[in-house]
């Protein structure tokens, strides 16, 4: 299975947040310029985040972005469930519906085989996948100098 680009950026925002200093949150431009990707993919990102709870963000002076309590402990099963929507791994129903749709056992394969990639992740929390080495990486990436 394929996560989304969208996904894939929100774990790096989650995984990057999760390893902040506490009393230095980082702003959307840091975690952007720190995952080298545009400002504005970013702001959907954590726009997302926050609306699940796993993300906090602050304005004003001392603001910035935090992981909430349930951002350090949130399932990277439930995560990515959330951030990957409800489609499943082929589109039978798209544009031009697929002619097997009626009596292919595919598609329930498929559908078994998603979950079981779900499932394989639903053990592992935030705190689990950032913990040594991934954790002194994630601290080391910082905004890439101007020039």
């Amino acid at each position: 299975m394929r996560l989304t680009k969208f996904t894939d950026l929100a774990l790096r925002a989650v995984m990057r947040l999760a390893v902040a200093e506490r009393g230095a949150p980082l702003t959307t431009r840091e975690v952007a310029e720190a995952m080298d990707v545009p400002y504005t993919h970013m702001a959907k990102a954590i726009s997302r985040l926050q609306h699940l709870g796993v993300v906090e963000a602050r304005r004003g002076r001392g603001g910035g972005l935090a992981l909430t309590t349930l951002g350090h402990q949130a399932s990277v099963g439930w995560l990515v469930r959330e951030l990957e929507g409800e489609d499943e791994v082929v589109a039978c129903e798209g544009d031009t519906p697929c002619p097997l749709r009626a009596a292919c056992r595919l598609r329930g394969a498929l559908r078994d085989a998603q979950e079981a990639f779900y499932a394989t992740l639903d053990p592992l929390t935030v705190s689990d996948v950032v913990a040594a080495p991934t954790g002194p990486v994630l601290v080391g990436l910082t905004s890439r100098p101007a020039g």
